[in-house]
């Protein structure tokens, strides 16, 4: 035991050597482990990189397909990356697609089965459109426009109506059965010059089945507008570069109430109508359509009344433009000339004042913007209207330069001159029926004073004394003052 004691505690050299070959074999062994050959090398790729087996690639045995399907495998199925942010892309690029055919298809549809009415500011059936859709019953509006009709009256007493119509926004209205979306729209930059409001639109949407209601609807629009207007006359008077209708229409004036001397009246009519009638003849000869006419004669005798009495029985409107005007240039005369509204009589009033006394001052008052030469040039030259009625009125015809009155200018002249015995009596029994004897016997009062008198003064007296041929009578001496006040 000592011996075996001694040898292992001594660490003598003898038994040193022994331990550590020992240690040594044992080391080596455990650090010469062989290792399977199926075991892959160890890899230098990063962590969770796509790793390829280009060999399970080659091997594949269907070919060039067989090798691709095994690659697209590895590389996109089995990468964790693309599954990641390769698929929300393919999802974002298949969304984005699906969003465009939605919104080609649905425009698609759109075309086919539905179809847009625009109606412009502009459009003289515009304001038709709104005034007739602010009476419309079957309709859904969440945003009205209030329209107010002021008017003041001599007496101080005013009169307010107001209309409200479709402001901008989206309406439906439901018309002969159909649905349609009306769309008004107000532009925040475009401005109609002639008015300076903002332009609009107004777009009306309906089934393509039911496009043809769009004429009815427009057609309906305009009746009620012309209705407002039935059996009246328009009054235009200029207003920048365009004509605005002048207060409110007026109620149209019998041929039969204005009493001019013996054929006057009828033969004016004629060819008025003759003119209208006689388009292609003018045409067909190059002669330009357009007739001008003058009615001269003293203050009161009945002039103006006649035209309009003439354009209530022609159902025309009459356009009243001041030559006198400051702001009227040659070139706005000839722009205002050329746009009269259709059916429409032009009506130039007291044309011998407009250049009577051009050569004065603005001082003075007189001084127009438009010259002589623009006036003949607007009446007859290069730029001048076609298809016109003119007619021209003035109290002193021989103060009017000889240049205007030539034929193409002036083509018919007549007297309207103080009243006749005709007149007189005309008058008289149209005041008070059936007294005949009673109008001879006014006659030849009145004839008998040895004045001249107008027929405004003779209807000044009949509407004083009314349902009174007596009174008419006891006060005939009245009619030696021209401007006597009752």
């Amino acid at each position: 035991m000592m011996g075996f004691f001694d040898g292992s505690a001594s660490g003598s050299p003898d038994t040193l050597p022994n331990n550590t070959s020992t240690s040594t074999a044992t080391t080596s062994r455990s650090i010469e482990t062989p290792t399977t050959p199926s075991s892959p090398a160890p890899s230098t790729q990063q962590p969770g990189a796509p790793q390829i087996d280009f060999k399970k690639i080659t091997d594949t045995e269907d070919g060039f397909s067989g090798m691709a399907s095994n690659l697209f495998e590895q590389v996109i199925v089995g990468n964790p990356y693309f599954a990641a942010g390769g698929g929300l892309m393919l999802l974002g690029t298949g969304l984005a697609v699906a969003r465009g055919a939605m919104v080609r298809a649905s425009g698609f549809m759109y075309r086919q089965l539905l179809v847009d009415l625009e109606i412009p500011s502009k459009d003289k059936s515009y304001m038709w459109f709104l005034e007739w859709m602010s009476q419309y019953k079957h309709r859904s509006s969440r945003h009205l426009s209030v329209e107010t009709n002021f008017i003041q009256h001599d007496n101080g007493a005013v009169s307010t109506k107001f209309s409200l119509v479709p402001g901008p926004g989206n309406h439906l209205i439901r018309y002969k059965g159909a649905f349609m979306l009306i769309k008004r729209e107000r532009s925040g930059k475009l401005l109609d010059m002639t008015s300076g409001t903002p332009f609009e639109t107004v777009t009306l949407t309906t089934l393509y089945r039911d496009r043809a209601l769009f004429g009815d609807l427009l057609s309906e629009a305009k009746t009620m507008a012309l209705k407002a207007q039935e059996g009246k006359t328009v009054i235009y008077t200029s207003w920048g570069p365009e004509w605005r209708p002048f207060g409110q229409p007026k109620k149209k004036r019998t041929i039969g109430s204005v009493i001019l001397d013996s054929g006057i009246k009828e033969s004016i009519l004629d060819d008025v109508k003759d003119f209208l009638k006689s388009g292609k003849w003018y045409f067909d000869r190059g002669i330009p359509y357009r007739r001008g006419y003058l009615l001269y004669g003293p203050p009161g005798s009945g002039k103006t009344s006649f035209i309009q009495a003439l354009a209530g029985e022609l159902d025309y409107n009459i356009c009243i433009l001041n030559l006198s005007e400051a702001n009227l240039t040659d070139d706005r005369l000839n722009h205002l000339m050329n746009h009269i509204p259709e059916r429409s009589l032009l009506l130039l009033e007291d044309i011998d004042a407009a250049f009577n006394k051009r050569d004065q001052t603005d001082a003075s008052g007189f001084k127009s913007g438009v010259t002589f030469s623009g006036l003949l040039n607007a009446l007859d030259g290069v730029a001048s209207s076609e298809e016109t009625i003119t007619f021209m009125t003035t109290n002193h015809p021989e103060k009017l330069d000889p240049a205007i009155l030539r034929p193409g200018r002036v083509d018919y002249r007549v007297l309207v001159g103080n009243a006749t015995r005709y007149q007189i009596e005309q008058m008289f029994l149209r005041f008070y029926e059936n007294e005949t004897a009673k109008a001879k016997e006014f006659v030849d009062k009145a004839i008998a004073l040895d004045v001249p008198i107008s027929t405004a003064q003779l209807q000044g007296l009949f509407v004083y004394n009314k349902n009174d041929p007596d009174g008419a009578l006891s006060m005939v001496d009245t009619l030696k003052t021209p401007n006597h006040v009752f």
